[in-house]
C-alpha cells in the first residue's frame, strides 16, 4: 500500500523556524505536483504551497516571503522551510502528492503550533 509519512511539527514561538518533511514510498510512480495543505480548527483546509516536477513553486499570499517548499526527486521526499512564525500558521499541515491521472495522495497530518 502506498505510504506517505511526514515529520518535522511542533511547538515553536512566534518568530521561530520549522522545517517539514514528507517521504513518499518508492511504491509511488509518475509524481507530478506536490504540495503543503493546511488546516486550523474551525476553518477550511487551505493551499499552502506547491512545487512542480521541474521546480516552479506557488505560494498562498499569507506565507510568501516565509515559506519556502523544496522536493528531492531522487528521494521521493517534499519539504516545507517556515520561519518567521507566526500565532496564525497554527494548524495541522499536511503533504500532497499528485501523481498521472489525477489520483492524489495524503500524508498523515503533522501539527504545528505557534506561540505568542
Amino acid at each position: 500500500q502506498v505510504q506517505l509519512v511526514e515529520s518535522g511539527g511542533g511547538l515553536v514561538q512566534a518568530g521561530g523556524s520549522l522545517r517539514l518533511s514528507c517521504a513518499a514510498s518508492r511504491s509511488i510512480f509518475s509524481i507530478n505536483v506536490m504540495g503543503w495543505y493546511r488546516q486550523a480548527p474551525g476553518k477550511q483546509r487551505e493551499l499552502v504551497a506547491s512545487i512542480t516536477t521541474r521546480g516552479v513553486t506557488e505560494y498562498a499570499d499569507s506565507v510568501k516571503g516565509r515559506f519556502t517548499i523544496s522536493r528531492d526527486n531522487a528521494k521521493n521526499t517534499v519539504y516545507l522551510q517556515m520561519s518567521l512564525l507566526k500565532p496564525e500558521d497554527t494548524a495541522v499541515y499536511y503533504c500532497n502528492i499528485g501523481v498521472t491521472g489525477s489520483r492524489t495522495y495524503w500524508g498523515q497530518g503533522t501539527p504545528v503550533t505557534v506561540s505568542s
